[in-house]
């Protein structure tokens, strides 16, 4: 057994198949485990995916950016971590870009991502 096969063993332990799929621009719910003292809590975190490194692999991260009471935060978040409890996609937004920094630089309406509307495909019946 080489190294490459090693490491794909033991990267195929820890990840993780309940996320979904995550691209720039979606508004996403999630909820991050946080120790404190002798405990650990679940803390709700909503905001927007601005960067996503690495694609797929277990190396792959991605950057979440909210703005709370007028200061804009940003967490990076591996996308395999045990930290995170679970992500929810709350709405798609269209983008043209692979990253959205400029957001850093808006606030208000001129920080928000248009909504990608899913195309549903309609069966049509033959007239006879």
């Amino acid at each position: 057994m080489n190294t490459a096969e090693t490491i794909r063993l033991i990267e195929k332990q820890y990840t993780r198949s309940d996320l979904p799929k995550l691209s720039v621009g979606d508004t996403i719910k999630m909820k991050v485990k946080v120790a404190e003292a002798d405990k650990i809590r679940i803390h709700p975190f909503e905001g927007t995916i601005i960067k996503i490194t690495g694609g797929t692999s277990m190396k792959s991260s991605f950057t979440v950016r909210k703005v709370s009471f007028g200061e804009g935060i940003e967490r990076i978040f591996p996308m395999h971590s045990p930290v995170i409890e679970s992500i929810q996609i709350v709405s798609k937004g269209k983008t043209k870009r692979a990253r959205l920094y400029y957001l850093r630089d808006r606030a208000g309406k001129g920080a928000k991502l248009a909504i990608e509307h899913e195309k549903v495909a309609t069966a049509t019946a033959p007239v006879s």
